[in-house]
């Protein structure tokens, strides 16, 4: 485990985080992540931080209001959720870490299928699929 800092897009909120090392992160199709396309790190939830702006983050929840998502009410940008999955845990935005660069620094991701929740079937989770990032080629030098 590794000390992070981490934070919205607009600097209101900061925190701090014990993240596994290396860095897994995972992503899920379930309405709501398919919308949002976080790459999400898990992590206790004692081992997150609000050091600033916690009022300034605001929490949205549906169906069956179990699931927290908590957002920037300035930028707009998701920082982290508590998952109906399991509700004992928080998943990072892992693209709200410093430093992390969420295509090079996890070029292939597990997607869970959260279309078909476990929670709403027999408790198993599925994969949905993977999703794979190849970056471009550099252009070559205009003349």
């Amino acid at each position: 485990m590794t000390t992070r800092s981490g934070g919205c897009h607009c600097g209101a909120v900061r925190y701090r985080a014990e993240v596994p090392e290396p860095l897994r992160a995972g992503r899920c199709n379930c309405s709501i992540c398919a919308m949002k396309g976080v790459a999400m790190v898990h992590i206790a939830q004692s081992d997150l931080a609000i050091e600033q702006g916690r009022d300034a983050l605001a929490c949205y929840q549906f169906n069956t209001r179990v699931a927290e998502h908590w957002f920037c009410r300035q930028c707009g940008i998701h920082v982290y959720h508590r998952p109906r999955s399991d509700p004992t845990i928080y998943t990072l935005n892992a693209a709200t870490l410093d430093g992390v660069r969420v295509y090079e620094d996890f070029p292939e991701i597990r997607v869970n299928d959260g279309v078909h929740h476990m929670k709403d079937h027999g408790g198993k989770a599925r994969l949905a699929g993977t999703l794979r990032f190849e970056q471009a080629p550099e252009e070559p030098a205009a003349e």
